[in-house]
Protein backbone atom coordinates (compact mmCIF):
# COMPACT_ATOMS: atom_id res chain seq x y z
CA UNK A 1 0.00 0.00 0.00
CA UNK A 2 1.48 3.35 -0.99
CA UNK A 3 2.41 5.55 1.94
CA UNK A 4 0.59 8.53 0.39
CA UNK A 5 -2.75 6.93 1.22
CA UNK A 6 -1.90 6.36 4.89
CA UNK A 7 -3.34 9.75 6.05
CA UNK A 8 -6.57 9.00 4.20
CA UNK A 9 -6.81 5.61 5.89
CA UNK A 10 -6.14 7.16 9.31
CA UNK A 11 -8.76 9.85 8.62
CA UNK A 12 -11.35 7.21 7.66
CA UNK A 13 -10.59 5.18 10.78
CA UNK A 14 -10.86 8.24 13.05
CA UNK A 15 -14.11 9.36 11.36
CA UNK A 16 -15.61 5.88 11.69
CA UNK A 17 -14.56 5.59 15.34
CA UNK A 18 -15.95 9.06 16.11
CA UNK A 19 -19.30 8.40 14.46
CA UNK A 20 -19.75 4.96 16.05
CA UNK A 21 -18.61 6.34 19.41
CA UNK A 22 -21.12 9.19 19.22
CA UNK A 23 -23.93 6.75 18.42
CA UNK A 24 -22.91 4.43 21.25
CA UNK A 25 -22.63 7.25 23.81
CA UNK A 26 -26.01 8.59 22.71
CA UNK A 27 -27.55 5.16 23.09
CA UNK A 28 -26.13 4.73 26.58
CA UNK A 29 -26.75 8.21 28.01
CA UNK A 30 -30.03 9.43 26.54
CA UNK A 31 -33.17 9.26 28.66
CA UNK A 32 -35.74 6.62 27.78
CA UNK A 33 -39.33 7.73 28.32
CA UNK A 34 -41.46 6.00 25.66
CA UNK A 35 -45.13 6.88 25.35
CA UNK A 36 -47.80 6.35 22.72
CA UNK A 37 -47.35 9.50 20.68
CA UNK A 38 -43.57 9.25 20.72
CA UNK A 39 -43.67 5.71 19.38
CA UNK A 40 -45.83 6.72 16.40
CA UNK A 41 -44.07 6.58 13.02
CA UNK A 42 -44.77 10.28 12.34
CA UNK A 43 -42.54 13.23 13.16
CA UNK A 44 -43.28 15.86 15.79
CA UNK A 45 -46.18 13.93 17.28
CA UNK A 46 -48.52 15.08 14.49
CA UNK A 47 -51.74 13.16 14.16
CA UNK A 48 -51.67 11.10 10.95
CA UNK A 49 -53.94 12.47 8.24
CA UNK A 50 -54.95 10.28 5.32
CA UNK A 51 -53.30 7.12 4.11
CA UNK A 52 -49.55 6.64 4.58
CA UNK A 53 -49.13 5.65 0.92
CA UNK A 54 -50.62 8.70 -0.75
CA UNK A 55 -49.58 9.66 -4.27
CA UNK A 56 -47.67 12.80 -5.09
CA UNK A 57 -48.26 14.90 -8.18
CA UNK A 58 -45.94 14.34 -11.12
CA UNK A 59 -45.09 18.07 -10.90
CA UNK A 60 -43.35 17.37 -7.59
CA UNK A 61 -40.98 14.89 -9.24
CA UNK A 62 -40.36 17.17 -12.22
CA UNK A 63 -39.42 20.05 -9.92
CA UNK A 64 -37.14 17.72 -7.96
CA UNK A 65 -35.35 16.54 -11.12
CA UNK A 66 -34.94 20.10 -12.37
CA UNK A 67 -33.48 21.09 -9.02
CA UNK A 68 -30.94 18.26 -9.25
CA UNK A 69 -29.99 19.23 -12.81
CA UNK A 70 -29.37 22.87 -11.93
CA UNK A 71 -27.65 21.91 -8.68
CA UNK A 72 -25.21 19.75 -10.65
CA UNK A 73 -24.57 22.79 -12.84
CA UNK A 74 -23.36 24.69 -9.80
CA UNK A 75 -21.16 21.77 -8.80
CA UNK A 76 -19.44 21.91 -12.20
CA UNK A 77 -19.23 25.70 -12.38
CA UNK A 78 -17.52 26.33 -9.06
CA UNK A 79 -14.29 24.33 -9.62
CA UNK A 80 -14.13 25.59 -13.20
CA UNK A 81 -14.33 29.19 -11.99
CA UNK A 82 -11.55 28.60 -9.45
CA UNK A 83 -9.03 27.46 -12.10
CA UNK A 84 -10.42 29.50 -15.00
CA UNK A 85 -7.20 31.46 -15.61
CA UNK A 86 -5.17 28.24 -15.97
CA UNK A 87 -7.53 26.42 -18.35
CA UNK A 88 -7.47 28.65 -21.38
CA UNK A 89 -9.83 29.32 -24.25
CA UNK A 90 -10.78 25.68 -24.90
CA UNK A 91 -12.22 25.22 -21.40
CA UNK A 92 -14.07 28.53 -21.69
CA UNK A 93 -15.73 27.41 -24.95
CA UNK A 94 -16.63 24.05 -23.38
CA UNK A 95 -18.26 25.78 -20.41
CA UNK A 96 -20.17 28.17 -22.67
CA UNK A 97 -21.53 25.14 -24.56
CA UNK A 98 -22.46 23.52 -21.23
CA UNK A 99 -24.29 26.64 -20.07
CA UNK A 100 -26.09 27.04 -23.41
CA UNK A 101 -27.36 23.45 -23.19
CA UNK A 102 -28.58 24.06 -19.64
CA UNK A 103 -30.15 27.34 -20.65
CA UNK A 104 -31.99 25.59 -23.49
CA UNK A 105 -33.30 23.03 -20.99
CA UNK A 106 -34.34 25.81 -18.62
CA UNK A 107 -36.22 27.65 -21.38
CA UNK A 108 -37.88 24.41 -22.48
CA UNK A 109 -39.02 23.67 -18.91
CA UNK A 110 -40.26 27.24 -18.54
CA UNK A 111 -42.29 27.06 -21.77
CA UNK A 112 -43.79 23.72 -20.66
CA UNK A 113 -44.73 25.44 -17.36
CA UNK A 114 -42.74 22.96 -15.31
CA UNK A 115 -42.04 25.66 -12.71
CA UNK A 116 -45.73 26.45 -12.13
CA UNK A 117 -46.82 24.92 -8.86
CA UNK A 118 -50.60 24.33 -8.65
Amino acid sequence: MPSEYLPVLVFLMVATAFSLGALLIGELLRPRRPYGEKLMPYESGNVPVGQPHQRFSVKFYIIAMLFVVFDVEAVFLYPWAIVFDKLGLYAFIEMVIFIVILLAGYIYAWKKEAFVWD
